[in-house]
């Protein structure tokens, strides 16, 4: 049964009937990765407690490594997984990724300590640099016609964003009832459905003129990003003008920089330059890099105001982030409605503008507010970035050819990841620099140096010292009340730089993406994949 439910995906007629229910099984391998992004983000402060107290005993540079070990991995081998999808086949990578994925996942879920889990987290962000791109190729695969192509991208869009929803949710829920790794085996049973529902629906197909891999560049740009965020991450703890830092900016720099003159200069680059000539690839890849910067980056700090200022449990903190991914979910399909009448131009800055304006909003956070007030900002950020990502991705793929889909993907991708990947990494420098300056000269001199120490850079340690620490106990209160406003302030700080940052990215929309698509006219004849003739 299973063998011939495969062979029926040989026949193009079949795969263009099946087409939206192989789009619900590409959704599904999706959600793993985007729930799995923001239920981690929940965990965060659990993982920061001792190891007596149920969690890891993680600093605040491991809780960030935790978060971009995955995501540096990611988007280091995104482009390099897109080509081999588009030369070997995307479903076969797709399958492979889950599998990888899943293992990751239960290797996490039982990690020992802090450095175990950072590496299974890079064992995850292999599996979800071949699941991201393959996903959506495919989907650039199936739906051929433009107008279908926007509403599953749509919907593609608003899954991602129900995954984020549902993972704070999720997360909090797991984690009343069980111990931190349960927020990776919930993985497990969504990648074995993914494997099973994928070899019924979801064809093959590939690019029937691949071009040669590039593993040159793919050692270049894991070896830049790798230094430049470890520089950006380490900087609050060793100075940012010191040696170490500085030579790791440096270098990471220089790679940088060698990566694109490789890419430049190789007759088969793993990032075709000439992409970028685009204005409307070009445009939608820096808008989708700067609003996932202010997204994963605020999203990081949000869960632990929550938690750690607010006083949330990890349920009510995941349920006042759900309200949020509901409304990305509802409008991120309906997007494209409005495409078709006013134009990416318009959309697309009119939601980098609703999110710029949110983000200001952070500066009315304080150490007692409602959750009503929370929800409201958020979900005004929800329906900003909704109107954002899903036109900036139907323009990404809509301006290549689909059979360079697998790359188109990944370059997509890649600008999601790197974004997330910076804005983690400077919004959580940012506020630990912050905190841990405030904190000391707010507390050095009526508080015990080895409590101060104790406290470290992060809101989490602080609130476990002053609960749980028999030093500290004399000055709970007084550590307490210091540490939110510490945390509180430098929210602000970071929401205003957010913004900032994505107010950037509406004026550089405005100024060079295309209001119309030119190359989704229906007369384009853009070379198609071929679905493979041959057992998968």
């Amino acid at each position: 049964m299973f063998a011939s439910a495969r062979a029926a995906l040989r026949d193009p007629e079949t795969v263009h009937r099946r087409r939206w229910l192989t789009l619900l099984v590409l959704c599904i391998s999706l959600i793993v990765i985007t729930l799995d992004n923001t239920i981690l983000n929940v965990a965060i402060p659990t993982l920061a407690r001792s190891t007596a107290d149920g969690g890891l005993g993680a600093t605040a540079s491991q809780l960030q490594w935790t978060v971009d070990a995955y995501t540096l991995v990611f988007a280091g081998l995104l482009l390099t997984a897109g080509s081999l999808g588009d030369r070997y086949g995307r479903y076969r990578f797709l399958a492979f990724g889950l599998s990888v994925f899943g293992i990751g996942s239960a290797m996490s879920a039982f990690a020992s300590g802090p450095t175990m889990l950072i590496l299974t987290r890079g064992l995850m962000g292999v599996g979800g640099a071949f699941i991201m791109p393959s996903t959506l190729s495919i989907i650039t695969d199936i739906f051929r016609d433009p107008a279908e192509r926007g509403k599953a991208i749509g919907i593609w869009a608003g899954v991602s964003a129900l995954g984020i929803g549902l993972g704070p949710i999720t997360g909090g829920v797991l984690l009343e009832h069980f111990w931190w790794g349960s927020v990776f085996i919930v993985n497990v049973p969504i990648v074995i459905t993914g494997l099973i529902l994928g070899f019924l629906l979801v064809p093959e197909s590939r690019d029937p003129n691949p071009s040669a891999l590039d593993p040159r560049g793919a050692v270049l740009s894991i070896a830049a990003l790798g230094s430049l965020l470890w520089s950006i991450i380490e900087a609050p703890s060793h100075g940012w003008g010191s040696p170490t830092i500085v030579t790791g900016f440096v270098l990471g720099a220089f790679l940088l920089v060698m990566f694109f003159v490789w890419e430049l200069r190789t007759p088969h680059p793993m990032l075709d330059m000439r992409f970028f000539q685009n204005p409307r690839f070009s445009a939608a890849s820096g808008g989708i890099t700067l609003v996932f910067l202010a997204l994963f980056g605020t999203l990081f700090l949000l869960t632990q105001y929550l938690q750690s200022v607010l006083g949330y449990s990890t349920v009510k903190a995941g349920a006042v982030l759900l309200p949020q991914a509901a409304v990305m979910m509802v409008c991120a399909p309906l997007s494209s409605v409005w495409v078709a009448k006013f134009g990416n131009k318009i959309v697309v800055t009119a939601g980098l503008l609703l999110v710029t304006i949110s983000l200001g909003l952070f500066s009315t956070f304080t150490v007692q507010i409602s959750a009503l007030h929370v929800i409201g900002i958020t979900a005004l950020m929800g329906a900003g970035m909704a109107n954002v990502l899903a036109p900036c991705t139907d323009s990404i793929m809509g301006s290549l050819p689909r059979a360079k889909a697998g790359v188109g993907s990944a370059v997509n991708d890649t600008t999601r990841q790197m974004g997330g990947a910076i804005g983690v990494a400077v919004f959580g420098s940012l506020m630990a620099s912050h905190f841990t300056s405030t904190v000391g000269d707010r507390l050095l001199g009526t508080v015990p140096p080895e409590v101060v120490t104790a406290i470290g850079d992060n809101i989490g340690q602080a609130v476990s010292v002053a609960n749980e620490s028999p030093v500290a106990k004399p000055f709970s209160a007084q550590i307490l009340d210091v540490s939110k406003h510490a945390f509180v302030s430098g929210l602000h700080t970071v929401g205003w730089v957010a913004a900032s940052v994505t107010m950037l990215a509406a004026i550089g929309v405005a100024l060079f993406l295309p209001a119309r698509a030119r190359s989704d006219d229906p007369s384009d004849e853009r070379p198609a994949s071929h679905l493979e003739a041959q057992p998968a």
